[in-house]
């Protein structure tokens, strides 16, 4: 028989806030930070009436520095992916566990519109292969989403299945209902999982395994994310085959080297009492599991990758899908302008590595996408035009640095998305890859709206719809 709503207040919310303020996205510059934007601003216009051509040299040469340095960092990360980082588990190992010594295992679900998608996820997480009396299943709804409040009540939830209805209030996030979520898990472990979502049967004796085999000090296991419509249009062709390297090669990679992992949204498995002493979510990050990832690395513990997938839809419309990325970039945005408030601090934290990793990955990412438009159009034009101009903003190291940057970067990138075509088998969608400039273009344009958005709406969430697509029963598990 299904539990009773449980509705959260808001009161219940204010005590799950835990993170220091300072240490939040509730700001999103600091003072600090405004003045040393303010000091570059200032510096840049002094410069340019001194000697404008001599200043677009520096930026330029300062920007190549930037770029040589990322694709120096991604080519290492790239080769250490090679031999695999992700942790297996052979069925022998998840059949050795016994029911009765598995211990209580909380899932958090947060729901927001999802009521096309409701049922399908509730069927997916009633067939997890987990001792039903020792699942514990939160469905976080908001009060004012009746749709799939009434779509809950219609299912006849299963007991271990619990709908917890929080009261409409600022921040309107992810993370803010799943630290309402937090205060009420009752396992020893806890996973997070998205409404579109559909994990492997044995994925939570995976974890429990998992956690067994890896060093001290690793509090999460993030399982990989794929997709189960590749084929659906050229853009989830293009977004599958860049899920499949980032979860087979890239977060792997970081997780072997003991460099600080940006989590995905969903599917990762983390040690309650860990979680809850970092003071689960920022309520107002718009990606909550990037923060974490790195808070997690800043305390001296570490993430690893676990070789279970779960399954997800991937977006197929182009602006839904730029809904998206464009919160992903802006949660990039927000996680790096918290972490670096005190450089000198994060230094301490993470060591010198880490603390270049956090620059590349982090800060270099939304950075990239920033200016990768600006230096296509120099390219274009000065292809075009031989424009003295240009040769003038490039002196020979710079120029040097600017060709090996833009040769090794692009094989970087179309490696990754070959790759991940071939780690999926997905042999049909490699032809498509040679177009994947477009998809470049696209996540500029996305990180041109989180840019916006970051000043004007650096709270605001970006909903992405599911459903779009009929769910396929025939992936692999």
């Amino acid at each position: 028989m299904a539990r009773e709503e449980i509705w959260a207040t808001e009161e219940e919310y204010n005590n799950s806030i835990r993170i220091e303020k300072r240490d939040t996205a509730e700001r999103t510059f600091t003072k600090s930070q405004m003045a040393v934007l303010l000091i570059f601003l200032v510096g840049s216009l002094i410069g340019s009436w001194i000697g404008l051509m001599r200043s677009l040299i520096g930026v330029v040469g300062a920007i190549t520095v930037i770029y040589f340095a990322i694709v120096c960092f991604k080519s290492f990360l790239t080769a250490r992916s090679l031999t695999s980082g992700l942790i297996t588990v052979t069925a022998e190992e998840v059949a050795s566990l016994k029911d009765e010594d598995l211990p209580l295992y909380s899932i958090l679900v947060p729901l927001y519109k999802e009521k096309e998608v409701l049922p399908n996820l509730v069927r997916n997480l009633s067939r997890l292969d987990y001792p039903k009396d020792k699942l514990q299943i939160l469905l976080l709804m908001e009060a004012d989403d009746e749709e799939t409040i009434e779509t809950a009540r219609s299912l006849n939830l299963p007991s271990y299945f619990e709908s917890v209805v929080i009261k409409p209030s600022y921040p309107r996030t992810k993370p803010k209902a799943l630290n309402i979520g937090l205060s009420r898990v009752r396992g020893e472990y806890c996973v997070i999982y998205d409404a579109e979502d559909r994990p492997e049967t044995d994925q939570l004796k995976k974890a429990i395994v998992a956690f067994r085999k890896v060093k001290k000090g690793v509090v999460c296991i993030q399982a990989k994310l794929e997709y189960w419509n590749p084929d659906t249009n050229l853009l989830t062709k293009f977004f599958a085959a860049e899920y499949a390297t980032y979860f087979n090669l890239v977060l792997p990679g970081l997780g072997k080297l003991g460099m600080p992992v940006p989590l995905g949204g969903t599917s990762n498995h983390f040690l309650t009492w860990a979680l809850q002493k970092l003071g689960g979510w920022d309520s107002y990050n718009v990606t909550e599991d990037i923060d974490l990832g790195m808070r997690i690395a800043r305390q001296g513990w570490r993430v690893e990758i676990m070789d279970s997938v779960t399954w997800e839809e991937a977006n197929c419309h182009l602006w839904n899908w730029l809904r998206q990325r464009s919160r992903w970039i802006k949660g990039y945005m927000q996680t790096y302008f918290v972490h670096m408030r005190s450089p000198r601090r994060l230094l301490k934290d993470l060591g010198i590595v880490n603390f270049l990793s956090f620059q590349f990955i982090i800060g270099g990412t939304p950075l990239t996408m920033l200016f990768n438009p600006v230096f296509w159009i120099l390219t274009i034009v000065y292809a075009v035009t031989r424009s003295g101009f240009i040769e003038t903003l490039y002196p020979p190291p710079v120029y040097a640095m600017g060709v090996v940057s833009m040769v090794l970067g692009n094989f970087i990138f179309i490696y990754y998305v070959l790759t991940g075509c071939m780690i999926r088998e997905l042999y049909g969608n490699v032809k498509w890859m040679l177009l994947t400039p477009l998809y470049w273009v696209l996540m500029s344009v996305g990180a041109y709206k989180a840019l916006w958005q970051l000043i004007f709406k650096p709270h605001y969430w970006e909903k992405t719809k599911h459903g779009l697509v009929k769910e396929v029963e025939d992936v692999r598990e």
